[in-house]
């Protein structure tokens, strides 16, 4: 994925390609709007960061080729403008990574997704809706997003080790639960 960006970003800022453009849509609009959305609680105000998010990449689309990883970009650039959000809101609290509601859906994808059976999939989300927030946004970016440690570490301003922490106990959690539930040794 991270070279498909890189070529569209490329065609973008040399041929102002509007179909590579719409490709890049296509690609983050979604995973954005969900991020921004375990922030601001509000479909329509995250779909609208999502869209102010990829308008910035369309309007830096030149200075955008000198970027290592534009897709850690965006979803910083969304953090920055979901925060700012919540702070303008005046009518909410400020949010904390602590406090976020995150909610993990599985997306089956791969083949070994596809021998997942439904049941196991959904008590799978369940457990891992029951995760500390933060742990389950750590999870969700790494597992269902697929940002390495880095890059979740940029994207939510913590440690590298503190990203690696949030990973382990949500995994132990996780085994912990599933080994009970489906009577594992």
């Amino acid at each position: 994925m991270y070279d498909e960006i890189a070529i569209l970003i490329d065609s973008m800022a040399k041929r102002n390609c509007e179909t590579s453009y719409r490709r890049l849509f296509t690609l983050l609009f979604g995973p954005l709007t969900r991020f921004s959305l375990c922030f601001l609680k509000s479909r329509q105000l995250s779909e609208e960061t999502a869209s102010d998010v990829m308008l910035v990449l369309w309007q830096r689309r030149v200075e955008l080729t000198a970027v290592k990883n534009v897709r850690s970009y965006a979803f910083i650039t969304a953090r920055n403008l979901s925060l700012n959000l919540v702070k303008k809101d005046s009518s909410r609290k400020f949010t904390s990574l602590d406090d976020l509601d995150v909610s993990v859906h599985l997306n089956i994808r791969t083949p070994e997704q596809l021998l997942i059976n439904d049941e196991l999939r959904k008590r799978l989300e369940e457990t891992i809706n029951t995760l500390p927030e933060k742990g389950k946004l750590v999870f969700k970016l790494v597992k269902e997003d697929g940002f390495s440690y880095k890059e979740v570490a940029e994207i939510l301003n913590i440690s590298v080790k503190t990203v690696d922490a949030h990973l382990v106990a949500s995994i132990k959690k996780l085994m912990v639960i599933l080994k009970d539930e489906f009577n594992l040794a």
